[in-house]
Parts: C-alpha cells; structure tokens; sequence
C-alpha cells in the first residue's frame, strides 16, 4: 500500500522533473511542452507502452500530461472497437470529457487570479 504513494510520488515527480528541465534548458513555451507531453502519451498509450508506467505509478502516471494522452488513445482505441470508424472522431472525447472540463474551468480561474506573461 505505501509503496503504491511513493510508485505514484517517484513516477509523477519525473514527469515534472523531466518539464522542468525542459523548460530550463529550451526557449519551448509552457504550451509547446503541455502539447508535446499529452501527445507524448498519445502515442505512448496507443503502443501500450504507457500502460506499464501506468501499472506501476498509477496516479502519478495518469494525473500529469502524458496520462491526458494516454487517456484519449485509449478511450478511442476503445470506441473504434465498438463503433467503428465513427469511434475515432468520439471516443477521446467521451473518455477524457472531465479532464478537459475541469482543464476549462480551473484554466479560466487562473487567469482570472493571476497575471499571465509570456516566456522571453
């Protein structure tokens, strides 16, 4: 059981250590990384490589970004089995339509708390 927290703990604090350094060390824009990290686990979960992260780090492994990803590969990879061609256009949605609502929503409450800049 603890070793599931420190499982999660270990795999979620590389992803980020691996987004921080990034961020350090290019001129790549918080967007740029965001969007390379969820279609990172795009093609990570439809090769179902990012199951086993997922097996191991469990919520560290699908709370950040590259989950994100591995959520809409899956849940489409799913809904083409079932429905077919039409799957692919409504399956990501269907899977991931609480992430991307509470990405909304918190998203719009941090802007209106804060101040945005862009990177220089």
């Amino acid at each position: 059981m603890m070793s599931d927290y420190i499982n999660a703990f270990v795999v979620g604090g590389l992803i980020c250590v691996i987004a921080q350094i990034i961020m350090d060390k290019t001129k790549l824009t918080p967007a740029r990384i965001l969007v390379s990290f969820v279609t990172i686990g795009v093609i990570l979960g439809a090769l179902n490589i990012y199951d086993v992260v997922v097996e191991f780090g469990k919520a560290g492994a699908t709370v950040p970004l590259p989950g994100f990803g591995f959520t809409l590969a899956k849940s489409t990879i799913k809904e083409v089995n079932e429905k077919g061609l039409i799957g692919a256009f409504t399956g990501g949605i269907k899977g991931a339509a609480g992430g991307i609502t509470a990405a909304i929503f918190f998203g719009y409450v941090a802007a209106l708390l804060f101040n945005p800049k862009t990177k220089k």
